[in-house]
């Protein structure tokens, strides 16, 4: 118990300083030696990085474009992954070799010819390079964790549906969906952390401040109060920015956790 509670101290502490530092002063921000829990508590920070309003908007952005990639990964993840793991074929196990093969590729390798590709068709400055892509299977993990999962359900349920004249539809959307929720779940808070943290991608594609994610968000207002005397409002915006991924932990672990220790038991 002593190792584990230091071990959750050192990973607790950063969040902690966060969070209590984005209620301190001014002044106490700046004061040797520095304090965790402030003295004196104060929203000044909060009101500060909000008042602008540019950075509610990032909010939304973000809120926005994660949304519909949990939508789409979840939907295209959960039909690939059915695929792979009931439709009988001779390709089958060398496309899904292919599909993992993918996640050795690193991203940077294609990030010139896809570049290009958005480019040509007028995605550039637009929300659809970060949307669409999970509308096309998800990624290769996702779709990894789906299939396994639904590998461990009973081929017979498959079968019986069969025979009293079920489609492969059907037994996708009666049988397999409803009895998935903890792997739904994993790949859910898995593409929303993600989506929600992904800095390099709204970066490469994003032109416009007003379409910014809040990743970007807050490298703005890095450079604008990084190397001020008064980093209160900059710990405040990325509390708030940490705030709904730490919400779907906490009130999703359950899920999390039985759907990795399901996930490829037969």
């Amino acid at each position: 118990y002593i190792l584990m509670i230091i071990a959750v101290s050192f990973f607790c502490f950063p969040v902690l300083y966060l969070i209590f530092t984005g209620f301190k002063t001014p002044q106490e921000t700046v004061a040797f030696p520095p304090t965790l829990i402030p003295e004196k508590w104060t929203l000044s920070a909060y009101r500060e990085g909000l008042s602008s309003g540019i950075f509610s908007k990032y909010l939304l952005n973000s809120m926005f474009v994660s949304g519909l990639i949990v939508l789409g990964t979840v939907s295209s993840a959960a039909l690939v992954g059915f695929g792979f793991a009931r439709l009988r074929s001779r390709l089958r196990n060398i496309l899904f070799m292919l599909v993992l093969a993918t996640m050795m590729i690193p991203g940077s390798v294609t990030l010139i010819p896809v570049y290009s590709i958005y480019s040509k068709i007028g995605w550039i400055d637009t929300y659809l390079p970060l949307i669409v892509p999970a509308f096309a299977g998800g990624g290769a993990f996702s779709i990894f964790l789906v299939k396994q999962f639904f590998e461990a359900i009973p081929n017979e349920l498959v079968e019986s549906s069969k025979i009293d004249g079920a489609g492969w539809f059907t037994i996708f959307g009666k049988m397999f969906l409803p009895n998935s929720k903890p792997v739904l779940l994993v790949v859910t808070i898995f593409a929303f952390v993600n989506s929600w943290n992904d800095f390099f991608a709204p970066l490469i594609f994003l032109v416009d401040p007003d379409k910014f994610t809040v990743a970007i968000g807050l490298n703005t207002f890095r450079n604008s109060y990084g190397a001020a005397m008064d980093i209160a409002p900059l710990m405040a915006m990325a509390t708030l920015s940490v705030l709904p991924i730490l919400l779907l932990f906490i009130f999703a672990q359950k899920y999390f956790v039985q759907g990795i220790t399901t996930t490829g038991l037969k």
